[in-house]
């Protein structure tokens, strides 16, 4: 055993001299300075010609009108492009992507596996244009590895917040399902709960693990493989419980829900954000509004399942395919009730169900369901900040924010569709794709 023990300080130790050396990967050294063709250094308000971002040591440290070039700067040239701040995915699955193996890979891939496809998927992620993202459900150990990881500068993907495993009342959507009952006994999430104080209990040791927010499943779901349905699966005092719980210890609460009765349970006990909100109404927009809570609308997933279903996707269960052939039509709509009836939206994709990199997709459904390209942009960085609890941050480009900035070659307030091909990706001052 003390064998055990000195081997694992002296490879914690090494692991945090590497860690040491590698952050300086992360955040840009010394003077640059951007020259912005097109500057929209907060998505909502006006573009700015002609300007300049001066970015010393990863953070911004001025914005001047025309193209000004600082004694001993690096200068960065995107005098033909748009420049605007790095965008935020609130919702992705970022270590898994959804294939024809899905169920098997649930047994044959270690935590170890995981993490390492997570660190592929955030590269991918990153490249697109996403600077920051938001994990709401993933194997504990993998993510927040991962996280570590992309902080410390041993893997490069977008600046990382991480649920961990969805809280879930046993045989719910977060938990196994599917399987033989020998599988299922043998195979429960540490983090399913029935009642009150359980359901306390599972959100203290999610945020003793690390959990940056606290992800519960309220209703049912789309690809769990069960016959359960996507309606309420919490007791109105288990929701009370998680969010008093959370709260009493710093943390918000997101719930995926579908079903109108899950989305208005979670949002009477005080929840802080819905993630899909599918079968949303006139009271639950009434309720969103009352909370002050975010919707994550995750549009482009409802796209993703209803094609798949549509086209006899193999991977897909009888369940599944119902499932997704009842909800996938309607989150079109719903986005474009929630958006008319003002309740805020933060972006989010729920990536991972469908293909990491094409997060930018969720930018067209949104001004396809009635939203302006200035409003879709800056529910992917002024709100999705706030949503994040980050917005000192990140979100917009001003003075003291991380230099998280992106650029595209045409005018996405013209046309959305400019966001699916980022030609400029900064993150803290580091450049990792350039024209």
């Amino acid at each position: 055993m003390k064998h055990l023990i000195s081997s694992l300080c002296a490879a914690a130790l090494s692991a945090a001299a590497f860690a040491g050396l590698a952050s300086a990967q992360t955040v840009g050294e010394g003077l640059q300075v951007i020259h912005a063709g097109h500057l929209i250094a907060e998505p909502g308000q006006s573009a700015r010609a002609e300007a300049s971002v001066v970015i010393r040591d990863g953070r911004i440290e001025a914005i001047e009108d025309g193209f000004v070039t600082p004694d001993g700067a690096e200068v960065i040239d995107l005098s033909n492009h748009w420049v605007m701040p790095g965008m935020i995915d609130s919702h992705v699955h970022i270590l898994r992507e959804r294939s024809a193996n899905s169920r098997l890979e649930r047994f044959t891939l270690s935590s170890a596996d995981m993490a390492f496809q997570g660190a592929r998927n955030a590269r991918i992620t990153l490249e697109a244009g996403f600077t920051t993202i938001q994990d709401v459900g993933a194997d504990l150990e993998a993510i927040m590895a991962l996280r570590r990881a992309i902080a410390n500068g041993d893997a490069i993907g977008p600046r990382l917040r991480a649920a961990g495993p969805s809280i879930s009342p046993s045989g719910g959507h977060g938990d196994i399902n599917g399987y033989n009952p020998e599988i299922t006994q043998m195979f429960p999430s540490r983090f399913a709960c029935n009642g009150a104080d359980d359901c306390a209990r599972a959100t203290r040791q999610l945020i003793q693990n690390g959990a940056d927010i606290i992800k519960i499943t309220a209703t049912g779901g789309v690809l769990s493989d069960t016959g359960a349905g996507l309606e309420v699966q919490f007791f109105d005092a288990e929701l009370e419980a998680i969010v008093q719980a959370a709260e009493m210890m710093g943390r918000r609460v997101t719930a995926h829900a579908h079903g109108l009765s899950g989305v208005n349970a979670f949002l009477r006990a005080g929840g802080h954000a819905i993630e899909h909100g599918t079968f949303l109404d006139d009271e639950s927009i009434r309720l969103f509004r009352d909370n002050g809570a975010y919707l994550v609308p995750t549009v482009m997933a409802g796209e993703f399942v209803t094609i798949a279903a549509e086209s006899g996707a193999d991977w897909m269960s009888p369940f599944q395919r119902q499932k997704a052939l009842e909800a996938g039509p309607q989150m079109l709509d719903m986005l474009r009730r929630a958006h008319a009836g003002g309740v805020t939206v933060a972006f989010g994709t729920d990536s991972g169900v469908s293909a990491h990199g094409d997060n930018g997709r969720e930018l067209e459904l949104m001004v396809e369901a009635g939203m302006t390209p200035a409003e879709a942009l800056r529910s992917a960085t002024v709100i999705a900040s706030r949503h994040l609890g980050m917005d000192t941050d990140i979100g917009t480009l001003e003075a003291g924010k991380f230099a998280d900035i992106i650029a595209v070659d045409g005018d996405p307030l013209e046309d959305i569709s400019e966001m699916l091909d980022v030609d400029f990706v900064m993150l803290g001052g580091v450049v990792h794709v350039q024209p």
